[in-house]
This record gives structure tokens, C-alpha cells and sequence, in this order.
């Protein structure tokens, strides 16, 4: 009997180890032949106040001035913000009934999404005065721009392009990591021909070739992401990528952090 129990315990503990593991966030279903995403570097180079109220959803910078779009029903906003202070300069806060999420700028027109609503909100980038909505056939999460086509995430596998004017859906391509689908696709940017995609729930920054849509690299945040919650347990995940063509910086941050970072992302 003493021997049955503790095969009968061992297995019980296996068991429930095995139940406990985290979800694998790679590909567990390789294609032969096709290579791993190449791990990217980063240094950190300079650190700025970031709002911890801010639910962040979206950063973007457009000739010098950084905006960011946040969520949560009853406090989404789209926001310019002061980068050495952290401090909203304009900012306008959505009907309660919806839930802001990622936003992109092109030809002086922010584009802002919303989650669960599907809807598409256009404003000047002037006043944030809202000229247009439109309809979408998914859920928003990210957007970003080649400066022709507007890309959006909806948190699935999938890359969505849109004609910017109407918002017309141009083509969809699956972005995948050695030949299998990804998943959690969430805040984009366009940096120099690749798109850049946080993965949702996990410290990861995706570079994503657009005419295949393969993951070709991925940063790992976990080391920043630990050192925020140590400062501040109420930080949440890692989501905000911004790229300021006019000096060639890039900025992460995350929702509820106390801090937006400037970094260098290694080739």
C-alpha cells in the first residue's frame, strides 16, 4: 500500500505541474526548414514620466508630436501629449459606450479604433475634431500605417489592410512564425519596412515582414516588464510602440505604466 500511495501521489503532483505550465507562446508545430525568429537586442537609452491612469492602447508620433490613444468604458481618450512631462497637452474622451483602442496617423487624419463596437473613429489631427466613422467587420486592437494602406490587428493571427479614404478592406495576410499561425497580435507600428506587433499577454515584440507576413525576429520585454511591476504592481502588460521619423527614435511603454522608455532596438 505505501507504494501505491506514493506512485499515486507522484503522479497527482506530475499532473498537477503539467496543469500549471504557462502557454507556450511559440510555435509548437514548426515547419521543416523554416527558421526561428531571430532574437532582438535593445538597450535602453532614456526614460520619461508616463500617465499610470493611461490604459495605453496606442502611441503614435507625427511630425515631432506624440499622441497615444487609450481604453476602459467611460474613460477612453485620444491624447497629444508633453514627452518630457507625461502630461496630456489636448486630449478628448469617448462616448462611455466605447472602448478606445489603437490609434495611427496619415495625411493629418488620427484614426482611432474601438474594441468590441467595430467602429472606426477619423479626426483632424489640428483640433481632434471627429470628421468621420466608419464600420469594421472585426475587433480592433492594433493599427499602424505604410503610409499608404492602414493596417489593423484584431488580436488573431490576421493583418488587415484598409484603403485609408473609405476604409474599404484591401487584402488580409496571417502573419506566422515558422510557417504556423501566430496569435495575440495587438499594438502595430511601421518601422523601416517591417511592422512591429506587442503579442498580447506576453513580453514580446514581434518584427513582422509584411509581403509574407513571417515573424522574423522577436524583442523579449521581460526584464523591463519585471522591473516596472517591481516599481509599481499596478502596471499591466506591455502594449505602445512609437517610432518619431524625425529623429529616429522608438518609445515603449505598457497600460497603467509609471514610465515610457526610449530604446535602441538592434538589428
Amino acid at each position: 500500500m505505501k507504494y501505491f500511495f506514493y506512485s499515486v501521489l507522484f503522479i497527482t503532483l506530475l499532473t498537477a505541474c503539467n496543469n500549471n505550465e504557462p502557454k507556450n507562446p511559440g510555435n509548437n508545430n514548426p515547419t521543416p526548414g523554416l527558421s526561428a525568429p531571430a532574437s532582438i537586442s535593445y538597450a535602453i537609452l532614456k526614460n520619461y514620466p508616463h500617465d499610470t491612469t493611461s490604459f495605453t492602447q496606442g502611441l503614435t508620433f507625427y511630425k515631432g508630436q506624440f499622441y497615444e490613444g487609450t481604453g476602459n468604458y467611460g474613460s477612453s481618450k485620444l491624447l497629444e501629449v508633453d514627452l518630457a512631462t507625461g502630461k496630456a497637452k489636448r486630449s478628448i474622451t469617448l462616448p462611455k459606450e466605447f472602448f478606445g483602442e489603437g490609434i495611427t496617423i496619415l495625411n493629418d487624419t488620427v484614426y482611432q479604433l474601438t474594441w468590441k463596437e467595430k467602429k472606426v473613429f477619423a479626426y483632424t489631427v489640428k483640433d481632434f475634431k471627429k470628421v468621420k466613422e466608419f464600420p469594421i467587420n472585426t475587433e480592433g486592437w492594433g493599427i499602424t500605417t505604410d503610409g499608404k494602406s492602414l493596417i489593423v490587428s484584431d488580436g488573431t493571427s490576421n493583418l488587415y489592410y484598409y484603403e485609408p479614404a473609405t476604409f474599404q478592406l484591401l487584402h488580409t495576410q496571417m502573419v506566422t512564425q515558422e510557417g504556423s499561425p501566430s496569435f495575440n497580435l495587438n499594438e502595430l507600428e511601421y518601422i523601416d519596412g517591417y511592422i512591429y506587433a506587442n503579442q498580447w499577454q506576453y513580453p514580446y515584440i514581434f518584427k513582422i515582414e509584411p509581403g509574407s507576413g513571417a515573424i522574423v525576429g522577436r524583442i523579449d520585454l521581460q526584464q523591463i516588464w519585471d522591473r516596472v511591476k517591481a516599481d509599481d504592481p499596478h502596471a499591466d502588460v506591455p502594449n505602445g510602440i512609437a517610432h518619431d521619423t524625425t529623429t529616429n527614435k522608438t518609445y515603449i511603454t505598457g497600460k497603467n505604466w509609471p514610465q515610457l522608455y526610449e530604446i535602441e532596438i538592434g538589428k
